[in-house]
């Protein structure tokens, strides 16, 4: 049995606004993408290390798809994936704020 994996609000808000962007030019595309964003975080409930660590963020972790990285944190006791944020990385990155 795997880890659990789970959304903070923070990361939901950020998917919502990629698939509203993307819905504004093509909602085929806008839900195809939203729907890889969320399998490529539920990969992480059979490899939750499977993503790169982050410089400088002890802990955190990050895991890319297409233009958009995936950032999140590993609780091995209790076997559970944070997903923190999904962001677009075209966007300007000292803008991203991360806990």
């Amino acid at each position: 049995m795997g880890y659990q994996v789970g959304l903070t609000e923070e990361a939901q808000a950020d998917l919502g606004v990629v698939v509203r962007f993307l819905a504004e030019k093509s909602p085929e595309a806008a839900e195809r993408i939203g729907n890889e964003l969320l399998d490529a975080a539920l990969t992480l409930t059979m490899f939750p290390r499977r993503g790169s660590p982050v410089r400088r963020r002890p802990g955190m972790r990050k895991l890319t798809h297409r233009d958009y990285v995936i950032f999140y944190q590993v609780n091995e006791a209790a076997q559970w994936v944070e997903v923190v944020r999904i962001w677009d990385g075209r966007q300007n990155p000292s803008s991203l704020r991360l806990p």
